[in-house]
């Protein structure tokens, strides 16, 4: 029923006689005495660390508020001005790979998507057969005996390996310069604060300075880990048994950051020998959808069970003898040691981690190998196409999906490239391959997506701009 005076109403709460969103149940006396309790004086002095530049001053500058008609315009406006490209060739830690439609049909069921944490978790028994299948899969994939229920990205799972490593005698972390650098710097934020000192290997050639590794290790009793990309940022498939051999022999446990698609044809970590395995989970069926939400792969060798964040979902039998599953380890959980907690893994996470489950129980393991040999077939077809007409690869050394070429103009080609609709490669910055080099660069990827004659359209394209 129309109210006539609606319109006063909404005039006396603008003019502040009841103000909305500002209500918070409790006084500035309890808030006061609560900061004491926890050393502050009051609210500035808890922000004090923040600098003066980064905090808003006075009142935020919001518009008007619109109506709902007023904000789906608004907003489709918005997603009007998005591209989509008909072909990609951009990897570097996001993939365009194929996502199988059972994936949406099954992870989109409202019994997965609404589902909370499992805090009372053997009511949840779908849920943990979900989450125990996927860690499953993972631990075979990378031949590790154990993985967790997942965590947030790739970055933060290399960031909380390098942490399981650091004990009263060994802190230092060594991380290889081939590595992805957004990796690298949320390794450095885990370590600030944490008394964890942090230090890059040259790459050299494309590659980790493996006598630059030995030498640095054999000066550092206090070194805890060295973490190596495999394939590595250039694409370049290191001698990670080599670099394995050298931490090894240092007292050092050795973390492999992997692209868990590349173990379709490649070793895998445990194979190699290595301590850990972390990687981003976004190719296992989950599209690129504008960064996010990722998934945070860590598997591990037995002996490291309770140091992994995340928790351990167990096969039991319960007591009429029907199989079942249970919460066998969560011992960093911030929901049952609470102020002593180093992990805060959380829904989402086990929703990706289901959508990883059904995408590799969908392909099975002769279709994880299938797609493992297209995006290397692709890639080394593109590789050789591109170097027929003068781009040649900046790196020696065998590569898997991805690689880096010469370009005598980068931004001239990617944006010829996107006029047709195609999302080039990634341009890197100018020396990427030594201290001579003189022009341009860019890191190409294929995946099973690009087709032959995608692969072609490029080559004709580069060939009409230069």
């Amino acid at each position: 029923m129309w109210r006539p005076d609606f319109p006063v109403t909404v005039t006396r709460l603008k003019q502040g006689g009841n103000k909305l969103g500002t209500f918070i149940p409790n006084t500035r006396e309890e808030q006061l005495k609560m900061l004491n309790e926890i050393g502050y004086k009051d609210f500035d002095d808890l922000f004090k660390v923040i600098p003066d530049e980064a905090k808003v001053k006075g009142e935020l500058d919001l518009p008007e508020g619109m109506s709902e008609i007023g904000v789906d315009r608004r907003i489709r406006g918005l997603a009007d001005k998005n591209v989509v490209f008909r072909s990609i060739f951009r990897g570097a830690g996001a993939y365009n790979h194929y996502v199988p439609s059972a994936v949406d049909a099954i992870a989109n069921k409202e019994e997965f998507l609404t589902a909370y944490t499992p805090y009372q978790a053997e009511i949840s028994q779908g849920i943990l057969q979900s989450i125990f299948e996927y860690q499953t899969m993972i631990a075979e994939i990378t031949g590790m005996d154990i993985a967790n229920a997942s965590l947030y990205d790739g970055a933060s799972a290399a960031a909380e390996a390098c942490w399981m490593c650091k004990d009263r005698r060994h802190s230092t972390i060594y991380v290889s310069g081939a590595i992805d650098e957004r990796i690298l710097t949320v390794i450095n934020t885990y370590s600030f604060g944490r008394e964890s000192k942090v230090v890059v290997i040259p790459e050299k050639n494309g590659v980790t300075d493996a006598e630059a590794l030995k030498a640095a290790l054999a000066e550092d009793p206090q070194a805890a880990c060295f973490l190596m990309q495999y394939p590595n940022f250039y694409g370049i498939v290191e001698d990670a048994e080599e670099l394995c051999n050298i931490t090894h022999e240092a007292g050092a446990k050795f973390i492999m950051y992997v692209h868990p698609l590349s173990l379709g044809v490649l070793k895998n970590p445990g194979e190699i020998g290595a301590d850990i395995a972390v990687g981003e989970g976004q190719p296992l069926g989950l599209g690129l959808e504008f960064g996010g939400p990722y998934l945070g792969l860590l598997a591990t060798r037995q002996e490291n069970m309770r140091q992994i964040p995340g928790r351990l979902i167990g096969e039991t039998v319960d007591t009429r003898g029907e199989r079942g599953f249970v919460l066998t380890i969560q011992a960093r959980e911030q929901h049952i040691r609470r102020e002593k907690a180093s992990s805060n893994v959380c829904s989402n996470e086990a929703w990706c981690a289901l959508r990883a489950g059904i995408y590799l129980s969908t392909i099975g393991p002769k279709g994880f190998e299938q797609v493992a040999t297209l995006c290397s077939s692709k890639a080394h077809y593109m590789a050789e196409e591109l170097g027929k007409i003068g781009m040649k690869r900046c790196f020696e050394g065998e590569f898997w999906n991805e690689f880096a070429t010469t370009c005598p103009d980068a931004d001239k080609l990617l944006a010829a490239l996107e006029e047709k609709g195609i999302l080039g490669g990634l341009k890197l910055c100018c020396g990427c391959c030594g201290e001579d080099c003189d022009t341009d660069c860019i890191l190409w990827c294929c995946t099973e997506l690009n087709s032959k004659e995608d692969i072609d359209e490029v080559i004709a394209i580069a060939k009409e701009v230069f």
